[in-house]
């Protein structure tokens, strides 16, 4: 049974027996380019170079100086088209693209991508790039709805030698029904819970911390140099070894935003789902961490505003660290 374009299956998802036509038709855009010829807007330069590692917070000296080199990350970056784009895109992936919206997976998300690099990029480098349709998957349905994982891959040259090579995966998607039936009038209103970190060998030392109502933060025992978030190097000297520090807890807001929408009431205090402040706190001793901010209302919140590190407990297996600011 379908709705829409041939093949989609209508709500509720494949049948057993359903066909899906549409993946054949998609199926056949494999192996078509995506790109032809592309030329990077700008060679590989000291200020794009300079403006990346000030983002990331990466100080390496291998990234500064007229030889140095480009952080190998920022492959798919002297590609990008900016604000007016690209003319070189093929016509196949506006096609692929538009029997996916036609069949009703109008939404998309970016799910991952890989980076393969061969030679270093230097200031100076002229780039050009090509990409092609390397696969789409069959129909999947996830927790965002039903639809399309479509990898592109993109080579990429500098001086005609290839440089590296970057996939990128999105799923093209019709969303999910999000008004099921609502509960009987006699069930227990279910208590939003926050979502849960991702925890692992990098970073479960911070989150034993919090458990513990210790603010850790990373100190490499080579330079000293302090970092955060958790890394398991240090982007300063490379060192790999480190110890911790703990935070004194004071700090200051330095910069922030307002979230209205979407309303999620285990993220606001009064449980209402209403607007919350997120704020980059720069802590005493010199690095920054994404927090909330409590204490006072959203739109109190101003840079520079002095706040005190908390521990909040959202639910019986979460604490979370936060920060109480004051009005005064």
């Amino acid at each position: 049974m379908t709705d829409g374009a041939e093949g989609v299956p209508a709500a509720g998802g494949p049948r057993p027996g359903d066909t899906d036509a549409l993946y054949v038709r998609l199926k056949a855009y494999e192996g078509r380019p995506a790109a032809e010829a592309g030329v990077g807007k700008d060679p590989v330069n000291e200020p794009m170079i300079r403006h990346w590692c000030e983002a990331m917070g990466d100080t390496h000296p291998a990234y500064t100086g007229p030889d140095g080199v480009a952080p190998p990350a920022m492959l798919q970056a002297w590609t990008m088209g900016g604000l007016s784009g690209h003319t070189d895109r093929s016509g196949a992936y506006d096609e692929l693209f538009g029997l996916l919206d036609g069949a009703g997976c109008t939404s998309v998300v970016a799910t991952d991508c890989e980076q393969e690099y061969l030679r270093p990029l230097r200031p100076g480098d002229a780039i050009t790039f090509d990409a092609v349709i390397e696969s789409v998957s069959e129909r999947k349905t996830t927790k965002l709805g039903t639809g399309y994982f479509v990898t592109t891959r993109m080579d990429v040259r500098a001086g005609g030698e290839l440089a590296g090579t970057h996939r990128f995966r999105i799923l093209k998607y019709r969303p999910a029904n999000r008004n099921p039936q609502p509960r009987a009038a006699t069930a227990p209103k279910a208590v939003p819970q926050r979502s849960r970190p991702v925890i692992n060998r990098d970073n479960a030392g911070f989150w034993e911390g919090v458990a513990a109502h210790r603010l850790l933060i990373q100190r490499c025992t080579a330079c000293a140099t302090l970092r955060f978030p958790w890394l398991p190097g240090c982007n300063a000297c490379g060192g790999a070894d480190w110890d911790t520090v703990e935070a004194s807890g004071e700090g200051t807001v330095f910069s922030h935003v307002v979230m209205h929408h979407p309303p999620f009431p285990a993220f606001s205090e009064n449980g209402a789902g209403g607007p919350y402040a997120v704020a980059l706190i720069e802590l005493a001793e010199g690095v920054r961490i994404v927090s909330n901010v409590v204490g006072v209302p959203f739109d109190k919140v101003r840079v520079g505003m002095a706040v005190r590190l908390e521990f909040l407990r959202t639910d019986p297996e979460l604490v979370l660290p936060v920060f109480r600011g004051s009005e005064g």
